[in-house]
């Protein structure tokens, strides 16, 4: 995926028709095996503009951690919600991830005006919202607020493998990757593990 710098364009256009606070949200983790699924909510300030936001996904590790630092530091409001393994089991990815970014958004001080998520709408919010298609590509706050659950979802994984480093979750973050299905191949589910998500490649080997 090329990387496409973030714009501010639909956050000022909404800021000149009345709405000052907004608030972009995204969520990460969706496709992994292992560990929360993570919301970002962002509202950042106009009056400092933070070059190189984009989808979390193209920029770079140590580039994101800088772009995090960013965010936080001059962001006027900004939050992060997640959604564990048993929950997700429990509620479905989709409920799940729908309930982290609400949970972000209603704890934002202040709440914003209007809130711009990637792709969804969310249920249970009191506000003017809007789904934008591959919002993280093209909206500032989206993006921003993906480099923040993405970040915070990478540290917390790296911790979860200090706990227990037998399935690499510090390199692979729970994603699919073979390093990862072999792990847990030879060593089952851990707690950190969602059990509803079973790769066919393992049905044989894992209960």
């Amino acid at each position: 995926m090329s990387r496409v710098s973030a714009t501010r364009t639909l956050e000022n256009a909404l800021r000149r028709a009345g709405f000052p606070h907004v608030a972009g949200v995204d969520e990460v983790g969706r496709g992994c095996l292992a560990g929360p699924v993570m919301a970002g909510a962002v509202i950042l300030n106009p009056d400092r503009h933070i070059p190189g936001l984009a989808d979390s996904k193209v920029v770079p590790p140590d580039e994101r951690a800088d772009l995090y630092d960013e965010i936080v530091r001059h962001a006027l409001a900004w939050a992060v919600a997640s959604t564990d393994p048993l929950d997700i089991d429990r509620l479905n990815i989709h409920q799940a991830s729908l309930d982290a970014m609400r949970r972000a958004v209603l704890v934002l001080s202040p709440l914003p005006d209007v809130v711009l998520v990637d792709a969804f709408r969310i249920p249970g919010i009191p506000m003017e919202q809007r789904g934008i298609h591959k919002g993280d590509r093209r909206c500032s706050a989206i993006a921003a607020a993906s480099i923040v659950a993405k970040v915070t979802r990478d540290r917390e994984m790296t911790a979860l493998h200090q706990a227990d480093p037998r399935y690499g979750f510090d390199r692979h973050k729970g994603y699919a990757t073979a390093e990862h299905l072999a792990a847990m191949a030879l060593h089952g589910y851990s707690e950190a593990h969602r059990r509803s998500f079973k790769p066919a490649s393992l049905f044989a080997t894992i209960t």
